[in-house]
């Protein structure tokens, strides 16, 4: 990784959550690898990973914190005022099985799009509600608080409701 790439991701040792939200994302990568992103990945995610389940409840913990308590590695990159940013968490690398992490916050309680993006390899989506109203649309409609998972070669405009 160059020293450009590495700016661009939050520095886990000045950020023990957002290290603690990583470990955490591994333990999920493994227990999912060689799993395709798309509506079955979806499907398992809920059923099994879903609000209950000690990871997706640690990783609501954590972004939580990071969120409530701001401290600067949540979604810190306006994209479209406060309503609307993200932060880089870690590059694809050996360690994450090369999957990448971002976070993405998204605030409105009226439906609002963010930017126009596609998903070549797919994409796994943590819906964290800081609102219980608030829901995220999903390639199979609006979801709340638990997972969605566009395929590969999906694109659209994400887009929220209800609140963050």
């Amino acid at each position: 990784m160059t020293t450009e790439e590495s700016a661009l991701e939050v520095d886990l040792q000045t950020h023990p959550t957002a290290k603690l939200l990583v470990d955490r994302c591994k333990d999920l990568f493994a227990e999912i690898a060689n799993l395709t992103p798309g509506q079955d990945l979806e499907h398992h995610l809920n059923q099994h990973y879903g609000p209950g389940n000690p990871i997706y409840e640690d990783l609501c913990k954590y972004i939580r914190q990071g969120i409530y308590n701001d401290e600067g590695w949540v979604a810190t990159i306006e994209l479209d005022g406060p309503k609307y940013r993200r932060s880089k968490i870690s590059l694809p690398k050996t360690e994450t099985k090369f999957l990448s992490i971002t976070t993405v916050y998204m605030d409105s309680k009226e439906e609002y799009s963010g930017q126009y993006h596609q998903h070549p390899y797919g994409e796994i989506n943590c819906v964290i509600q800081l609102d219980k109203t608030a829901e995220l649309r999903g390639m199979k409609g609006w979801q709340g608080a638990g997972w969605t998972s566009p395929g590969p070669g999906t694109h659209h405009y994400p887009q929220v409701r209800g609140g963050a």
